[in-house]
């Protein structure tokens, strides 16, 4: 592939055009309002004592003219270039998204999904390991910490209007007169949603100590940042666009912040995991009853675990082998990130961390950007997190997190559980990690 070391004024003209295209062509390709249930479903499986599947239809979606247009921009796009295969992904990442909302509700549908997002079993960058296993040892991990009183705070329902105060507080300080509107809604498929202009809550949602922070660092700090970073990129408007080929390393970030400042907690990792395990479930061929029985021993919670089987279910079919795949990306975009961050960090190219928050974009688009940047086309970030306005905390820990990697923990493993054999348990009382938490 051959780098664009200068590129001319002719050149910029055309990348400029593309990605004008590709942004018209995304617009209308919205999957989670394709993909939403009406309410009256949860309603009707519930007077069925959740004893029946599901009866979902979706509205017909026609991708013609998503794919005229893009056919439009790919006349323009050299894909020889570094720039320029930047430029097909984004083409090929929403054509397959508007090809999926069209196949909605049919086994095809998974087809496109495995592309978009992948699934479980898909093997990472190292070619070894993939997000099935993670999920797996967590899942572990926690289970084996049951007896363990870890000191969390009895169980407390903090209300919408409650966190909506706090994130509307936040944002208006960090965001100043860009801050999105904070809204309470009825309906909503997550406990809580972010764009650009507005976070929205549910009402009926219950949110516990950390989640007000956990909210803040994922969908203002990271979602919101991103999308204002993306529309201030006038000459590349493509990057205000949040289409499923940015989904990956959007919501990896998003983890990695509620990990870095602390926010992240047991429900919302065993929550992460539990997704990830239920959508192999319907890989292998559970229905929607299975998958919503799963995590009601999970969580012995109805609605949230209607609500879990419903966002795996989305788009799938309800008696099996079809659900939508998006829900890996949490853990599988974590990975990624974290290890991009840190072997960016050993390669001595710390001058690409903040690249990624300069719209919404996939790691695998940083070269492309650098590129652009040096040409005066991509710009800076106006706004990060506070974790990646100073760098010098993230690079300490990266670093160190770096060494980590070359320690063999199989060894590292057997010694101290051998030193730990005989000891008796200390304060065998078991942890509550089972709390009714929000969904993001």
């Amino acid at each position: 592939m051959c780098p664009n070391p200068l590129m001319n004024e002719k050149d910029k003209d055309r990348v400029l055009r593309v990605c004008q295209a590709l942004r018209e062509a995304e617009r209308p390709v919205r999957i989670l309002r394709g993909l939403a249930w009406p309410q009256n479903v949860r309603e009707k499986f519930f007077a069925m004592k959740a004893r029946a599947l599901p009866d979902v239809a979706y509205a017909s979606f026609d991708c013609a003219p998503v794919l005229e247009t893009l056919q439009s921009a790919r006349r323009l796009i050299d894909d020889r270039s570094v720039v320029g295969s930047w430029l097909a992904r984004q083409a090929n990442a929403i054509e397959l998204a508007s090809r999926m909302l069209a196949v909605a509700g049919t086994s095809e549908f998974l087809v496109f999904s495995r592309r978009l997002y992948g699934t479980p079993t898909d093997l990472l960058v190292d070619e070894k390991s993939n997000t099935l296993e993670l999920a797996k040892l967590i899942d572990k991990i926690l289970g084996d910490l049951a007896h363990v009183e870890l000191g969390a705070p009895e169980p407390a329902c903090y209300l919408a209007a409650t966190v909506a105060a706090e994130i509307k507080q936040a944002v208006e300080t960090k965001f100043g007169e860009e801050a999105p509107e904070v809204a309470v809604v009825e309906e909503l498929s997550a406990n809580a949603l972010a764009g650009a202009r507005r976070i929205r809550i549910r009402r009926s949602a219950c949110f516990t100590d950390k989640d007000i922070a956990q909210l803040i660092h994922h969908e203002a700090f990271i979602h919101v940042a991103t999308a204002l970073n993306g529309q201030a990129q006038t000459e590349l408007p493509i990057l205000a666009a949040g289409h499923p080929g940015t989904t990956r390393t959007q919501e990896g970030l998003a983890v990695f912040a509620e990990f870095i400042t602390g926010s992240m907690e047991l429900d919302r990792l065993q929550r992460l995991s539990g997704r990830v395990l239920a959508i192999q479930m319907v890989i292998d061929g559970a229905d929607f009853l299975d998958v919503y029985r799963y995590f009601l021993d999970r969580t012995g919670n109805e609605e949230q675990s209607f609500e879990n089987a419903r966002r795996v279910f989305r788009g799938g079919v309800i008696t099996g082998g079809t659900p939508f795949t998006k829900d890996i990306v949490y853990l599988d975009g974590l990975l990624r990130v974290h290890n991009f961050l840190r072997s960016a960090v050993a390669a001595g190219r710390s001058d690409c961390l903040r690249l990624l928050f300069c719209g919404k974009l996939d790691i695998e688009d940083v070269p492309a950007l650098c590129e652009l940047a040096q040409a005066g086309l991509c710009r800076p970030p106006k706004y990060l997190p506070p974790w990646a306005e100073d760098l010098r905390f993230l690079i300490a820990y990266l670093s160190y997190s770096r060494f980590l990697n070359n320690v063999d923990l199989s060894l590292v493993t057997a010694h101290y559980e051998q030193l730990l054999k005989d000891a008796p348990q200390v304060g065998a009382v078991k942890a509550n990690v089972s709390h009714t938490v929000p969904e993001s």
